[in-house]
């Protein structure tokens, strides 16, 4: 077997050991700081003169953990079922956020896939999954994953996620991957002993960042970008979500976010899928999905946290924190986010001290994803605590219909669809005992300066706070839950029977909110999504056919009579 590793910082030799005997590497003549040889196959590490065997930067599989050796995969000995799948584009679709180690109690990708046939009847087109490169220990939310071209041995390794991909498209549904390049978790992290993978030209809030424009950057762009092709390569992943892509610290002409999205174009070129890119950005800049030829990175879309606040504040009442935004005029705020995209366009934000963001192209609403619930407005709260846990059955359907009639593309988060009463909160498995305490402590300190007393915050260390974040798949089946899901169901219905609904051209969307009554009316071509958010029934002049309605509502003599916490769809 040939072997081959990037390690510039090996001052004299490089071996690889493989089950326990060591094999010298050569420099490789034509390229710089590359090793290579022959060696017997097995498990294997690389040895950098003389220290302890390393796990491959690149490697495809780390069956121990991320600091045992690591494993070739042969990927194509995998048996595809399903070889007419051929994808389809982001635009238009709907995304469904999960977590597979508490979407089901096993936690695995074969779990995952048996309620497959729930995402398809609910109208779900892609899942998007979090995380699932390795990281240590068995739980966690794998934003502090490692070794970028494995997968989490826990949730059933390389061949567990293609059997899942496999299954999502038999269903006809693709497969999203989240991604994290701005950094890697604190333990299991090699890359440093082999090259400079960071750079201490700029920091994150992770400590030094990821090296994407200092000497040697080259092939640790190389080494992302490879990475993020074997997903959609190897895996037969649809798209890539990218975590906090302004975390991405860049000076060169060439941006890493358009390199990546040229490499990703051109492979989908070669293999005929549409495959495609999302970031998570708080940058507000339409540069990020603008297209290349127009300057910008060419990425196919990118989280909206503008319209998730504004939402948030206008079902919740709260305004703390960056809520503080959006919380004078929450209504009125939903609305600029339905008309304009961005809520901060170069507007003040008191919460940065600073204005923010500029205007976002109004063809295109389709580039934005708008939800009501994502993992970390969840997660990051001190218990974890959905949505649902303090608003009524009327008020959660207020804020689906907002979602999934909006000229965004629409994302649920794991379990909403039936207004879940499991939290999800922060959970850790680390084996070092000393990054377990200071995570534990780091946590409670955060949320006690936050006026929570210490011992309400949930230790993410104890087995307890994954089994609590764990999907109960009864509920469903049960009262309010089994209501709300049909609410869903049917709201995903008319989006797609219905052009207007999913519209995504933000000029052609009027909103008009009326913060002292609580009511929004959103105008979709001939349709109108009425929403009453205030303590009294209202009587708004709207006529038409009812289509969709949760809540008290009568329509009558061109009047539409809404009680609190309801919603009503006319067309007409």
């Amino acid at each position: 077997m040939r072997y081959r590793v990037w390690a510039p910082y090996a001052a004299e030799r490089v071996e690889v050991a493989v089950d326990g005997a060591r094999h010298p590497l050569h420099r490789d003549a034509d390229r710089a700081g590359w090793w290579h040889g022959e060696a017997p196959a097995g498990d294997y590490a690389f040895v950098l003169d003389g220290g302890r065997p390393l796990p491959d930067p690149r490697s495809p599989r780390q069956p121990h953990g991320p600091d045992g050796p690591s494993r070739a995969v042969d990927h194509a000995a995998f048996n595809w079922s399903h070889t007419g799948w051929r994808g389809r584009p982001l635009a238009g679709a709907v995304l469904y956020e999960l977590h597979l180690g508490t979407f089901t109690a096993a936690g695995t990708f074969d779990a995952a896939a048996r309620h497959l046939d729930h995402l398809a009847g609910l109208g779900v087109d892609f899942v998007e999954l979090m995380p699932v490169c390795p990281f240590p220990g068995k739980h966690g939310w794998g934003y502090d994953g490692v070794s970028l071209w494995a997968v989490h041995e826990p949730y059933g390794g390389p061949e567990g996620l293609k059997r899942f991909v496999d299954a999502a498209h038999r269903k006809g549904i693709g497969v999203v991957l989240d991604v994290v390049h701005n950094h890697l978790g604190p333990a299991g992290n090699h890359l440093p002993q082999f090259g400079p993978y960071f750079t201490e030209r700029h920091h994150t809030p992770w400590g030094s960042a990821v090296n994407l424009d200092a000497p040697g950057s080259d092939e640790v762009r190389a080494y992302l970008v490879g990475s993020a092709l074997a997903w959609l390569r190897d895996y037969r992943i649809d798209g890539l979500r990218l975590d906090a892509v302004h975390a991405l610290a860049d000076d060169r002409a060439v941006h890493f976010l358009e390199e990546l999205a040229t490499e990703v174009d051109r492979l989908a070129v070669a293999t005929n899928r549409p495959l495609f890119l999302i970031a998570e950005s708080d940058l507000n800049d339409p540069r990020t999905t603008a297209p290349r030829e127009a300057g910008g990175h060419g990425l196919a879309a990118q989280w909206s946290d503008d319209f998730h606040h504004a939402l948030h504040c206008a079902l919740t009442g709260e305004s703390q924190g960056y809520y503080g935004d959006f919380a004078a005029a929450p209504l009125t705020a939903v609305a600029r986010a339905l008309t304009r995209g961005f809520f901060h366009d170069g507007t003040w934000s008191s919460f940065r001290g600073r204005h923010h963001g500029r205007p976002f192209p109004p063809a295109h609403g389709e580039r934005l994803l708008g939800y009501l619930q994502t993992h970390d407005q969840v997660g990051n709260r001190a218990l974890g605590d959905r949505i649902s846990t303090g608003l009524s059955p009327g008020r959660l359907a207020c804020g689906a219909a907002l979602v999934l009639t909006s000229p965004f593309t629409p994302m649920l988060f794991m379990g909403e669809e039936w207004g879940a009463a499991t939290p999800w909160q922060y959970f850790t498995d680390h084996t070092d005992p000393n990054l377990a305490e200071a995570v534990r402590r780091g946590r409670r300190r955060e949320f006690t300066e936050h006026g929570w007393p210490a011992d309400a915050v949930p230790d993410p260390q104890e087995p307890a706070t994954v089994l609590r974040s764990v999907l109960d798949w009864t509920e469903p089946r049960r009262a309010p839950h089994d209501r709300l899901l049909e609410w869903y169901r049917l709201l995903l219905r008319l989006r797609r029977e219905r052009p207007e609904l999913s519209d995504p051209d933000l000029a052609a969307v009027r909103a008009d909110a009326d913060e002292e009554a609580g009511s929004l009316v959103v105008h979709r071509g001939r349709h109108r999504v009425a929403v009453n958010l205030g303590p009294r029934a209202l009587v708004l002049p709207l006529g038409g056919e009812v289509v969709a309605a949760f809540g008290e509502h009568t329509a009558e003599g061109g009047r539409l009579t809404l009680g609190p916490d309801s919603v009503a769809v006319l067309e007409g």
